[in-house]
C-alpha cells in the first residue's frame, strides 16, 4: 500500500517539473556500454581508489610480512619491502599499466595525508611504550653506551656529507642542513623493533636485556631531540634563526611534562580498568595527543615529535598503558602504517641506482653506518667492562634501524634535504642494517658459545638420578596439568627441577602487553607449584617458530625429559599454517566434515605424528606427549609393553613407582620382559621389596573396567601406534596417558 502511494506521490510531483528547464536525458547506444563507463567513472572515484590502494596495500603488506617473519627477521622488514615492491622499482616498472592506475600521482596526497595519521599513531604509541622507570634507575654503563651509540656515527654521517655533498645535495640546500640530516640518519635506532628482537631472544630479563633496553630508550629520546632541533635549524635556515623555534619548543615541553602531565596521571589512576577507561576519557587522551601535534607542527619542529611526546607523558601505570595501547595499535599498526610503507616505496626509486659509481656510494652508505652504530655501541660497552660477547651484542641490537629511519629519511625528503637518489640509498642502508641485526645476533651466540664443561646436557633418565622435567604448554591450564605429572617423577627428590616454558605467539604484542600476558599464562602453573610445596623456573619468550625454540630450550638446557600437552599442531599459530590445514583436509573428505564441525579425532597417528614429529626428531631427550583425561594422581600405573622397542619405558615406571609407592600393572602380552636381562634384574628387585605392588600381565587384551581403573598409562610412539591402528578398545578407555619417545633407547636397540 505504501509502495503505491509512493508510486502516485512521484507521478504527482512530475507535474511540478513544468517550466523548470528539466530536461529527460536519452540513453544513446547500448545500456551494457553506459553501465560500464558508469563502473569506469566509480572506480576512479577518489574515495573507491583510496579504498581499493588500502586494501591492495594491506594483503601484500601482511603477505610479505609474514614471510619475512617465518624466517626471523622483524614483520617491519616484509612490510617495507612491499612497498618497495608496489612502488616505481618492480610494478612500477614492470606493470606500468597497473601502476598508473592503482597509484595516480593525483592520489598520492590522500595516501600521504591518512599514512601521517598512522605515523603519529605510531609515534604515540612508541612515545608510551618507553618506560620511564628505567631512565630514573639507568645505570652509567647504559648512558655512555647510548651516548656513544648516537654520536659516533653522527660524526661519521656529518664526515660522509663532506664527501657526498657537492655530487648528491640539493641545488640551494645548505652543508649544515645536509650533514645534520646525514648525521641523524646514522644515529637513529628503532626502539619499538629492538624491544621486540630483545623479547623473542629471551634477554629481556637479563642484565644484558636491561642494559639494551636502557641504551634504546636513552637513546630514542636524545634522538628526536636532536631531530627536533635539526628541523628547526634547517627550516630557518641557520641555527640563530632557529633559536627561536627552539624556545618555543621548550615552552611546549615545560608545560607537557608540569602541567598536562600531572592531569594526565590522575585521570590514569582513576580510570585505569578497562570499565573505567570510557569513551569521554579516551576522548581525553586523543585530544592531548592531537593538540601536542598540532603544536609542534605550528612551532616547526614536526607532529610525529609531539605525538612521540604525548606518548612518553602518558600516565606510568602499566595496566592502563597496555590497554590504551590495545586500543591505538591495531589501526595504526595494521591499517594505517603500511599506508606509509607503501608510499616511502612510491617515492624509493632503486632504479635511479643505475651505475656502479652510485652503488659503490650506497655500499659506502652502508659501511659508515654499520661501523658507526654497530662497532662504535660495541666498543663503547666493552670500554665501560662489558665482556665481547655482550659488546657485540649491544652492538648488533642498537645497529637496528627499522621503521624510524624511514620516518627520518621521509622527513629530510619532504624538507627538500635528500635528493631522490640519497632517498633510496638510504632506504637500502635501513633495510641492510635491520635485515643483519637477527644473523648477526646468532653469529656472535654461535661464536661466544658457553662450554658446558663437557657435560652431557641429555642423560637418561634413571631410577635415583636427580630428575629435571621441562614443561612446554601453550593453553595455561595444560601447563597445571604438565606440573601435576611431572610431580610424579620427582615427589621425594628434593633436588629435582621443574623449568616451565610458554612462547608468546606474536612479535607484535607490545611490552606492557607482555608483561599482563606472562602473568596470566603462568597463574595456574604457579598456584599449583604452591600446592605442590616445590619451587619451580619459568621460562618466557616471544617467539616465530615455537618448535624450534623448544628443541632449542630442550638441548641446551640441562634437562632430561621434556613434557608437552597433545594439542600442538603445526597447523595452528599462523594464518597460512591453518589454510594449509584445510587444503590437506578438502582432499579427505570425512577428516574435512569433523575439521569443520570442530570434532577431528586426535587420535590418529598421522595427525599425532604432524604434531610432534619434529620435536620427536630434534630433541635430544626423552620426550613424553600426554592425552589428559582429567587428570589428578596415580595411584594405578598401567604399562603397555607391545614391541621389543618399548622396553625403554620401564625406566620411566619404575621413576614413578620410585617416588609414588604406586601399583604398577605391565601389561606385556608378547612377553617381551623375560628376553631382557636388564630390565628383569631392575624388576626382579623392585618385586623383591614390594612384591604386592607389581603385576606383570601376559594375557592378550584388556576390557573396559579393567582399563577404567587405572590413573596413568605409559606407552611408547610405537604402541601407540599399533594401538590406533587396530582401533582397540583401549582408545576410548584408557585412562590419561603419557605417549614416550626416547631417540637415544632406539640408536642403542639398533645397535
Amino acid at each position: 500500500m505504501f509502495s503505491f502511494l509512493m508510486y502516485m506521490i512521484i507521478e504527482a510531483g512530475q507535474g511540478l517539473e513544468t517550466g523548470r528547464g528539466i530536461t529527460i536525458r536519452e540513453i544513446v547506444g547500448d545500456h551494457w556500454d553506459e553501465f560500464i563507463k558508469s563502473m569506469a567513472f566509480n572506480l576512479k572515484h577518489p574515495l573507491a581508489l583510496l579504498l581499493a590502494q588500502i586494501v591492495t596495500i594491506i594483503v601484500v603488506a601482511r603477505f610479505f610480512g609474514f614471510i619475512f617473519k617465518s624466517i626471523g627477521q622483524p614483520t617491519v622488514i616484509g612490510e617495507i619491502i612491499a612497498g618497495i615492491i608496489l612502488g616505481p622499482t618492480v610494478v612500477g616498472y614492470y606493470f606500468p599499466g597497473f601502476s598508473e592506475n592503482l597509484f595516480p600521482a593525483k592520489s598520492l596526497g590522500n595516501l600521504q595525508l591518512l599514512s601521517q595519521i598512522g605515523l603519529i599513531l605510531f609515534m604515540f604509541i612508541v612515545g608510551m611504550e618507553l618506560d620511564l622507570k628505567i631512565l630514573k634507575n639507568k645505570a652509567d654503563d647504559a648512558v655512555v653506551v647510548s651516548h656513544a651509540s648516537i654520536i659516533i656515527p653522527f660524526a661519521l654521517g656529518m664526515g660522509l656529507a663532506y664527501f657526498i655533498y657537492e655530487t648528491f645535495a640539493p641545488n640551494g640546500i645548505q652543508f649544515s642542513s645536509f650533514s645534520l640530516f646525514i648525521g641523524i640518519a646514522m644515529s637513529i635506532t628503532a626502539f619499538p623493533v629492538l624491544a621486540r628482537i630483545v623479547q623473542e631472544r629471551g634477554i629481556h630479563r637479563t642484565r644484558l636485556g636491561a642494559i639494551v633496553i636502557t641504551c634504546a630508550a636513552v637513546d630514542d629520546i636524545s634522538a628526536w631531540f636532536i631531530l627536533a632541533i635539526v628541523i628547526a635549524i634547517v627550516k630557518a635556515g641557520s641555527f640563530l634563526s632557529a633559536l627561536y623555534t627552539i624556545a618555543l619548543a621548550l615552552v611546549y615541553l615545560v608545560i607537557m611534562i608540569k602541567v598536562v602531565r600531572p592531569f594526565l596521571q590522575r585521570i590514569g589512576e582513576l580510570h585505569a580498568s578497562r570499565e573505567n577507561l570510557t569513551k569521554p576519557i579516551i576522548a581525553i587522551f586523543f585530544m592531548v595527543l592531537i593538540a601536542s601535534a598540532y603544536a609542534t607542527e605550528v612551532i616547526g619542529i614536526h607532529a610525529l615529535f609531539g605525538a612521540f611526546v604525548a606518548g612518553v607523558i602518558m600516565p606510568d601505570n602499566v595496566k592502563f598503558r597496555s590497554i590504551f595501547i590495545e586500543k591505538v595499535e591495531d589501526v595504526s599498526l595494521v591499517l594505517l602504517l603500511p599506508l606509509f610503507f607503501v608510499y616511502t616505496g612510491l617515492r624509493t626509486e632503486i632504479g635511479l641506482l643505475n651505475e656502479l659509481f652510485l652503488w659503490k656510494i650506497t655500499g659506502l652508505i652502508v659501511l659508515v653506518a654499520i661501523v658507526g652504530k654497530f662497532l662504535g655501541s660495541a666498543l663503547a660497552a666493552r670500554f665501560v667492562g662489558q665482556n665481547w660477547k655482550d659488546s657485540l651484542t649491544i652492538g648488533a641490537l642498537m645497529n637496528t634501524r627499522g621503521l624510524m629511519e624511514l620516518v627520518v629519511l621521509n622527513i629530510g625528503f619532504d624538507l627538500g634535504v635528500l635528493t631522490p637518489e640519497v632517498f633510496a640509498m638510504m632506504v637500502i642502508m635501513a633495510l641492510v642494517t635491520t635485515f643483519m641485526t637477527g644473523p648477526a645476533l646468532t653469529f656472535i651466540n654461535k661464536i661466544y658459545k658457553e662450554d658446558a664443561g663437557g657435560e652431557s646436557v641429555a642423560k637418561p633418565v634413571l631410577i635415583g638420578q636427580v630428575v629435571r622435567v621441562l614443561i612446554s604448554f601453550g593453553n595455561p591450564e595444560t601447563g597445571r596439568v604438565l606440573l601435576r605429572l611431572a610431580g610424579n617423577f620427582m615427589k621425594k627428590q628434593e633436588m629435582s627441577e621443574v623449568t616451565a616454558l610458554h612462547f608468546s605467539p606474536s612479535t607484535e604484542m607490545n611490552q606492557y602487553a607482555i608483561v599482563q600476558y606472562e602473568k596470566e599464562s603462568f597463574g595456574p602453573v604457579n598456584n599449583e607449584a604452591n600446592q605442590m610445596n616445590r619451587k619451580i623456573q619459568t621460562v618466557f619468550k616471544v617467539s616465530n617458530d615455537f618448535y624450534k625454540d623448544i628443541i632449542d630450550e630442550t638441548n641446551n638446557g640441562k634437562y632430561n625429559l621434556l613434557l608437552i600437552g597433545i594439542g600442538q599442531s603445526i597447523y595452528e599459530g599462523s594464518a597460512l599454517g591453518r589454510t594449509i590445514g584445510y587444503l590437506n583436509a578438502l582432499f579427505r573428505r570425512e577428516r574435512f566434515i569433523k575439521k569443520v564441525t570442530g570434532q577431528e579425532r586426535l587420535f590418529e597417528y598421522s595427525a599425532f605424528e604432524e604434531r610432534n614429529r619434529y620435536l620427536f626428531d630434534g630433541s635430544n631427550i626423552p620426550v613424553g606427549v600426554f592425552v589428559n583425561k582429567k587428570f589428578t594422581k596415580c595411584d594405578n600405573l598401567l604399562l603397555s609393553i607391545q614391541t621389543k622397542a618399548d622396553i625403554f619405558t620401564i625406566d620411566f615406571a619404575l621413576l614413578v613407582f620410585e617416588n609414588t609407592d604406586c601399583q604398577i600393572t605391565i601389561y606385556d602380552p608378547n612377553k617381551i620382559i623375560l628376553s631382557r636381562q636388564q630390565q628383569i634384574q631392575s624388576l626382579q628387585r623392585i618385586m623383591f621389596l614390594n612384591a604386592e605392588k607389581v603385576n606383570i600381565v601376559t594375557a592378550s587384551g584388556m576390557k573396559k573396567e579393567q582399563l577404567q581403573k587405572y590413573d596413568l598409562l605409559f606407552v611408547s610412539v610405537l604402541g601407540w601406534k599399533e594401538m590406533l591402528d587396530s582401533e582397540s578398545v583401549w582408545l576410548n578407555y584408557s585412562p590419561s596417558t603419557l605417549i614416550l619417545k626416547d631417540k637415544r633407547a632406539e640408536i642403542i636397540r639398533k645397535r
